[in-house]
């Protein structure tokens, strides 16, 4: 048998990491298997969905590397499958019409909670139970379609929780019909997973209760049954569902908050599934190692600082030249251009080892690439003082003479510069990188000279020093 699984979203919404997480496991599994991984869109929601959510649902697939196999398939292009499924379970006795009216439907709700029963359908319309006179009477009526439930009770298996077992008087007559002809979500998806030889379906556990109704509409249309696995629910850190106030919750708002797609697989990955005490998964080994035996029964609680952290090991470790497309990304966004500035490598290699996000670093190097340098007031008064005057003419003469502009060649000019003005390197360096950067913060300053290049150095450095000759007039006066 070959494995065959899916990942089903509705695209009514953005791609929300809860889904992110089932599209993963779902991949994990087929690929460990050797198997198949397939898109479904549910789009069967006309209302609701929408192309630009599609979109987002293909975009953060592909930025994920959660490659499917097919092109995707929609719903919403099998309506004729689902109608005649549904037509051959009333000619089959297993399923029939309803004329009740959706008012009709809520007073009967509502006279069932005042009165304490459950308030379920009460199967006025099944064959049986209405007279032939009705039958006439209706006959020019719009209709839904239930399917019967049979008496008895449902037993299934979960791969991740169990055995789970609940009686058919617990399940009403499901509408899989509806009377303006759409078909609903049960049918539908029993039908798409039938027909399109789904053999795994691993979703969340939100979806249990609908799991006994599907697995009689398996029996009731002779297909085999599949295997299931519930995933428990991701929660936010007060142990409430996870949402918008935990933090950002779509994938393509990591994206441009600067998260590496490695660290998302990888944080969702061990997320509610475990592999010793390792913490650090390559794609490959997680397709390796993936079981849903690993997978735990209780919910898993988002930690952005996990995930913060995880970013931060995989920008450390990457390469440059993988990072650089980001990098120039964000960075445009903050405003340089910098696509064909020579010096970009240099300059990220300064930024990349505190850079916790892309976002970061390209905020911490964005110094490195403005006309104007920025200034932090009191960093400047405090400083930028008349006494360092000498001695940043005399590193602007020595730098100036340099013909190579090498971390090494910089260094020795200004350890040279210190050792004539007998200062310490703080006391020089600290000035320097206020005048390099505005700020009192910054790479190391022999690190921070070399990325910047031998041009915009010297533009600031002189800058500089006609801010520190005023400042010497001013205190001569």
């Amino acid at each position: 048998m070959t494995v065959r699984t899916r990942f089903a979203p509705s695209p009514t919404g953005f791609l929300h990491i809860g889904g992110v997480r089932t599209a993963l496991f779902n991949y994990l599994y087929a690929r460990h298997h050797g198997g198949e991984f397939v898109l479904r869109i549910e789009d069967t929601d006309r209302a609701r969905s929408t192309e630009e959510s599609i979109q987002a649902i293909m975009d953060g697939m592909e930025w994920l590397g959660l490659d499917y196999d097919g092109e995707p398939i929609y719903q919403s292009k099998r309506f004729d499958i689902y109608k005649e499924h549904a037509e051959k379970l009333i000619e089959n006795g297993l399923a029939y019409r309803c004329w009740c009216t959706p008012q009709e439907l809520q007073q009967r709700r509502e006279d069932a909670l005042k009165a304490g029963r459950a308030p379920r359908y009460d199967k006025r319309c099944k064959p049986g139970n209405i007279s032939a006179e009705q039958l006439s009477e209706n006959e020019q009526k719009p209709f839904a379609v239930r399917f019967k439930v049979p008496e008895g009770g449902t037993t299934f298996k979960d791969l991740i929780k169990g055995s789970i077992s609940i009686e058919h008087d617990e399940i009403e007559d499901l509408v899989i019909l509806r009377s303006d002809g759409t078909t609903t979500y049960n049918l539908c998806v029993v039908v798409d997973d039938a027909t399109q030889g789904i053999t795994h379906i691993i979703r969340g556990d939100d979806h249990i209760n609908n799991t006994p109704k599907q697995i009689l509409l398996y029996k009731a249309l002779g297909y085999p049954i599949p295997e299931f696995a519930h995933l428990p629910m991701i929660l936010g850190s007060d142990k409430g569902r996870l949402s918008k106030r935990h933090g950002a919750t779509s994938v393509t708002a990591y994206r441009d908050m600067g998260y590496l797609p490695e660290a998302i697989i990888n944080y969702l990955a061990r997320l509610g599934w475990s592999c010793g005490d390792q913490e650090i998964f390559t794609m490959a080994e997680l397709v390796e190692k993936f079981t849903l035996e690993s997978v735990g029964k209780s919910a898993g609680v988002f930690n952005p600082e996990k995930l913060i952290w995880l970013n931060h090991h995989y920008i450390k470790e990457a390469s440059i030249e993988d990072l650089q497309p980001l990098f120039l990304t964000h960075l445009k966004e903050l405003g340089p251009d910098a696509a064909a500035d020579p010096r970009v490598p240099a300059i990220m290699e300064t930024v990349q080892e505190k850079a916790q996000t892309m976002v970061m670093m390209a905020e911490d190097a964005l110094f490195y690439f403005t006309d104007e340098v920025t200034f932090d007031e009191k960093a400047k008064k405090k400083f930028l003082t008349a006494e360092k005057l000498a001695p940043f003419t005399m590193l602007t003469e020595r730098l100036t003479a340099l013909d190579e502009f090498t971390l090494e060649a910089v260094e020795t000019a200004f350890n040279s510069v210190l050792d004539e003005c007998e200062l310490k390197l703080g006391k020089l360096a600290q000035p320097v990188r206020v005048a390099l950067t505005g700020t009192k913060v910054s790479p190391g300053i022999f690190e921070t000279i070399t990325a910047m290049g031998k041009e915009k150095t010297l533009k600031r450095l002189n800058s500089a020093i006609a801010i520190l000759k005023k400042a010497s007039e001013t205190e001569e006066t």
